[in-house]
């Protein structure tokens, strides 16, 4: 009986991966985390971004560690050039069996009396159509190959946004939100193809991005202390949970709103602890209602 493939190996296969750079030389976002870690496992990785020198960077990296990629510059919001990065990708690598949709952006703040309509619909697009584009040309070709994987990111997400709300702008949880519905619609129209649809929704993760904006050490820790694990999470982080929902050991798992928030979503670290008193208080009350049940 021969031996198992080896675990999380992507030999064969092809990734596009959109926002694929990152805007710091060297610094590591979710998309050029998730790329590198493709190409670290064997796939080779187009590498999708309008800014084609923070691409160019994630590819020398990929390259020092022996990785195969390849640059497309692409303007996400506009379909021809969706379109265009998608056929680039099987001219360079023959197929596609993987899309990682990543570019997002935070959008205008305001609420809905408040929020640019222009900002509106412009931002809309970049966070979700986008996402509807790619994959309208993708999802063709992994059918030629008899499978795919689409791995939709709440990219530079808080989690709170996209499945609680409570962001000062209303663009940014609505498009978030509207991620999460469509990858389950995606999930249910493409599952019959063989093509497992999940969704990735990162918490506070600390990227170039939240750098960029300036972010003091006050604001990282205070934000640490709103996770479970007390850990600041990286594009790292995320990047491992979208290889392993790629992966062809996810082969059974689609549909699915993945939280990679250190637990931020599961509790509240900051709740008081109860007192011992309370605690045998709250034990009295169950013991009775379970009498009573009976």
């Amino acid at each position: 009986m021969p031996p198992p493939p080896a675990a999380f190996s992507f030999d064969g296969d092809v990734a596009l991966v959109t926002g694929a750079g990152s805007r710091m030389p060297g610094e590591i976002g979710n998309g050029r985390a998730t790329a590198i870690l493709l190409a670290r496992q064997g796939c080779k990785v187009a590498l999708v971004d309008y800014n084609i020198e923070w691409a160019q960077e994630t590819k020398r990296m990929i390259d020092e560690e022996g990785g195969v990629s390849e640059v497309i510059q692409a303007d996400v919001t506009v379909e021809a050039s969706c379109e265009k990065a998608v056929k680039k990708t099987v001219e360079l690598f023959g197929a596609v069996h993987i899309l990682i949709n990543i570019v997002g952006v935070g959008g205008p703040h305001g609420n809905v009396t408040e929020v640019d309509l222009d900002a509106w619909d412009r931002d809309f697009r970049t966070n979700v159509t986008s996402m509807v584009m790619m994959s309208r040309y993708t999802i063709p070709e992994m059918k030629k190959a008899g499978r795919g994987a689409i791995s939709d990111s709440a990219l530079y997400s808080n989690h709170f946004s996209s499945v609680l709300g409570g962001n000062p702008g209303v663009l940014y949880p609505v498009s978030k939100g509207a991620i999460i519905q469509l990858t389950r619609a995606m999930a249910a129209h493409h599952g019959p193809d063989n093509i497992r649809v999940n969704c990735v929704a990162p918490g506070m993760v600390y990227t170039p991005m939240v750098r960029g904006r300036g972010m003091t050490d006050e604001m990282r820790q205070r934000r640490i202390n709103q996770n479970l694990l007390r850990q600041e999470g990286t594009g790292w982080d995320v990047g491992y949970a979208i290889l392993f929902l790629a992966s062809r050991e996810a082969r059974w798992i689609t549909g699915v709103i993945f939280p990679v928030d250190g637990g931020t979503t599961a509790g509240n670290p900051n709740r008081p602890a109860l007192s011992e008193d309370k605690l045998a208080g709250e034990r009295a009350v169950e013991a009775s209602g379970a009498a009573i049940s009976k």
